[in-house]
């Protein structure tokens, strides 16, 4: 046995070995990227959620008692950390050929990871439990990091993705935890509603009345999951179209959520294909642009794009990344294009963006889904909230040259005034101008459609507009008194309530300067 293997054997053994019982004093985030993907994303998401998980055990300790939205965020960060630390030892898998040192370097963070996961379980278990107690000062010198951080409150400070440190707010608790790791999120729906389906319209186990195929497919609900889901069905050559009332501009956005019933038995070949093309039909276009995501669990695969301009293949990459954990939970996918460039995120991450992915002069004028590698009765993947809208564009320089915007990208959880992540894109931009414009001040203006009461409806509306008045305060530091915030409910519908896009339209945030 060489020595780089005996090397990568006590590695091993060191990573599976017991670690020390977590403690009070922070532990500190490893500043540097290891350069392994599935390593790099472990230790940042277990020290997001430790940061999350610590924050709690703070006000536990300055005896701040949690109230129900607490409850729900440590619930569904405690089942988030369970998963993914059932998900480590799959990780040394993917360090074999890689180089010993980085080896080393990549054992020692995930060890650390490990410990803060650890910490972060126990203490969201003790909490939900009301049975949290501090560990004595003595106990907390004995037992803390060499590298920690000051204890008197938890740190802002989070690593970006080229290891540099950013500061970023602290979240309060009336505000969701999750909007902070989304606060640089920069997509910006587009203003202008083309097309929206959630189904809702439509009978469970039939075909969705505004989509076509030459395969199949049925809309269904799915156990505890939301709202109704368009099941895609795969098979050779087989295609899903929306059927949008109009040809795509050369400014548009994309959004859809995504639900996968995946495992480490599902294909590396499992993927799903999203096509931009000038054919209107079940055949490929003259010019198109595509990204095909990866669904396989078993090993980090990459993304794929290519395109054709004039029949000319010009692009045909593959994106190194690892989105195995996203895939499994619900991801959001957002896609910009701004003429000839293409973006795509996928929940608050920029995975694409490639200037001059689009043919010139050349309008893609239909969305096309292909679901590529799937095992027919074990392999199942679910579409909702598909919106398409034009625009997508700098909303900053509405906003300071006609005085007001209106907008249906800032989304709600149904019947709440909890704003969804991949809404903040908008209310950065917000924030971008009034930081710029010391002296400007906004009124915040909430609508919503006319589903439930009329007096319901009036004040959804109002804590809706109280919310991002919120997270610009919070997340963004802008002065509460720049901000005035008000609600009118379902009595200026802009659209149709009798049908879902016209619902879509109404449900917006209007900013108007005062």
């Amino acid at each position: 046995m060489n020595i780089s293997k005996i090397l990568l054997t006590f590695l091993i053994v060191l990573f599976i070995s017991p670690t020390v019982e977590a403690q009070t004093k922070r532990i500190k985030r490893p500043k540097n990227r290891v350069g392994v993907a599935s390593v790099d994303r472990f230790v940042q998401e277990s020290f997001d959620l430790y940061d999350k998980v610590y924050k709690y055990d703070g006000y536990a300790a300055a005896g701040t008692s949690l109230d129900d939205n607490d409850i729900d965020v440590l619930e569904e960060a405690l089942d988030e950390m369970t998963a993914l630390s059932e998900s480590a030892p799959d990780i040394l898998n993917d360090l074999d050929g890689v180089g010993v040192l980085k080896q080393g370097k990549a054992t020692l963070q995930m060890n650390k990871a490990k410990k803060a996961l650890k910490y972060s379980i126990k203490t969201a278990k003790e909490l939900l439990l009301g049975q949290r107690e501090r560990e004595s000062k003595e106990d907390e010198e004995n037992n803390s990091d060499t590298n920690t951080e000051e204890t008197a409150k938890p740190s802002n400070k989070t690593d970006d993705e080229d290891g540099r440190e950013s500061n970023t707010e602290e979240i309060p608790s009336n505000i969701s935890d999750n909007l902070e790791v989304y606060s640089k999120f920069d997509f910006v729906p587009g203003d202008k509603l083309i097309y929206f389906d959630d189904f809702s319209q439509d009978f469970v186990g039939d075909f969705p009345s505004k989509w076509n195929t030459n395969g199949t497919g049925e809309v269904v609900t799915v156990g505890n999951v939301e709202g109704k889901w368009f099941e895609l069905k795969g098979g050779f050559g087989i295609q899903f179209l929306p059927l949008l009332p109009q040809a795509l501009p050369e400014e548009y956005t994309i959004e859809f959520d995504l639900l996968a019933v995946v495992d480490k038995k599902t294909s590396s070949t499992a993927r799903l294909r999203i096509t931009l093309d000038d054919n209107d039909k079940f055949k490929e276009g003259i010019n198109r642009a595509s990204a095909e995501l990866p669904l396989g669990q078993y090993g980090a695969f990459n993304i794929r794009v290519n395109n054709k301009i004039n029949r000319e293949t010009l692009i045909n990459s593959t994106l190194n990344t690892d989105i195995r954990q996203a895939i499994l939970n619900k991801p959001h996918i957002s896609i910009a294009v701004n003429k000839r460039r293409f973006r795509l995120w996928i929940n608050q991450k920029k995975y694409i963006d490639i200037p001059q992915f689009i043919a010139p002069d050349k309008a893609l004028t239909n969305i096309k889904f292909n679901l590529l590698g799937m095992k027919d009765g074990a392999d199942r993947l679910f579409i909702s909230n598909l919106k398409v809208a034009e625009g997508g564009v700098d909303l900053r320089r509405k906003l300071m040259a006609e005085g007001r915007i209106s907008t249906n990208g800032i989304l709600f959880d149904s019947g709440s005034a909890n704003i969804q992540p991949r809404s903040l894109g908008i209310i950065r931009q917000i924030s971008q101008v009034l930081l710029q414009d010391k002296s400007l001040k906004l009124n915040i203006i909430g609508h919503t459609d006319s589903d439930g009461p009329d007096d319901a409806n009036l004040a959804l509306s109002k804590d809706r507009a109280n919310a991002v008045k919120e997270a610009l305060v919070n997340i963004y530091s802008i002065s509460e008194d720049r901000l005035t915030t008000d609600g009118k409910g379902e009595t200026q519908p802009i659209g149709d309530n009798n049908t879902t896009d016209g619902k879509a339209q109404n449900r917006r945030v209007e900013f108007i300067k005062i």
